[in-house]
């Protein structure tokens, strides 16, 4: 059975687990290396991954690459508007082409519908590396730098401020995997999908939402934020004047337990939904979770084609 990779539950806790192990312990292998010579066992040596962008990138296109460089595979980088697809070839004729050529797809797109018809469409694993809708392989990177920070999922403490996204559902749809609570706190009109946050409380995970930042933040493990205005979207001036009460500074930090963390999957507007002042800050972890993004594709790629 082809495995894809659209959303978290599609691998399920157990299997996240074990790609955060064999993350963790291919990085600690790395240590010293350049970074484009091959792991020592090259597991995709062979394979390539075709990665079709219909969306800007600067991590999700560096760190697949150089997950497939280090793994011994190759990729292919494919603009959409430089693709048939971006001149109307259906999504289903781009997949079952594809899937002739290359081992993986990985696509970087808006609406979740194209990513859902790819993998219907083609006979080799789909990767998410971005919709509208979740960004399961940017919480895979956050899980691993939770952890590597010295912090246990099950029961983790994790605080969200700013606007109810893609990342925000993945990292709901996470907590139901690995038992650890969420407290959203996003100004009205901005929640997040309600269906992540109802499979994650029938799982076991307390979400909870507040119009309240102090209350989110109040003894948090974690705290999370996002840029406020994506790609694409209308209306910047009025959406970020109805999340500045939200921005993520120097008081809110200090609400939280005195060793948490604090996570930005990045490009930060800076002076928007976070300072300077947290984001350079001791409390910042941002370059281990953006360096992160790299060992983490590694090992959703390695499950993708059954080596874990």
């Amino acid at each position: 059975m082809t495995r894809h990779f659209l959303n978290l539950a599609d691998a399920g806790g157990d299997a996240i687990a074990a790609m955060l192990n064999d993350a963790i312990d291919r990085k600690a292998v790395r240590q010293g290396w350049p970074k484009g010579k091959a792991d020592a066992d090259a597991p995709l040596a062979g394979h390539t991954l075709a990665m079709v962008f219909e969306k800007n990138s600067t991590r999700t296109r560096t760190s697949f690459e150089m997950a497939m460089k280090q793994l011994g595979g190759d990729s292919i980088f494919m603009a959409s508007g430089q693709m048939q697809l971006g001149r109307g070839e259906s999504i289903a004729d781009t997949a079952r082409v594809l899937s002739r050529y290359v081992d993986a797809i990985m696509i970087r797109t808006d609406d979740h519908a194209k990513v859902e018809e790819l993998a219907h469409h083609a006979s080799v694993p789909v990767i998410n590396g971005l919709t509208d809708l979740s960004h399961p392989c940017q919480i895979v990177a956050d899980l691993l730098t939770i952890t590597e920070h010295g912090k246990s999922l099950p029961g983790l403490e994790l605080a969200w401020l700013g606007d109810g996204n893609n990342v925000l559902n993945s990292i709901v749809e996470a907590a139901g995997l690995f038992k650890f609570n969420v407290r959203i706190a996003v100004p009205q009109g901005y929640e997040s999908d309600d269906s992540f946050i109802e499979c994650a409380r029938a799982a076991g995970a307390n979400v909870t939402l507040t119009r309240d930042a102090a209350e989110a933040v109040s003894g948090a493990d974690v705290i999370v934020t996002d840029t406020w205005v994506s790609m694409g979207q209308e209306h910047a001036h009025n959406k970020i004047a109805a999340m500045m009460p939200y921005q993520v500074n120097e008081q809110l930090m200090a609400m939280a337990k005195a060793d948490a963390k604090f996570l930005h999957c990045l490009p930060a507007h800076r002076g928007e939904e976070v300072t300077d002042a947290v984001i350079d800050g001791p409390q910042s972890v941002i370059w281990d979770e953006a360096e992160n993004r790299l060992h983490a594709q590694k090992s959703i790629l390695r499950w993708c084609f059954g080596q874990i």
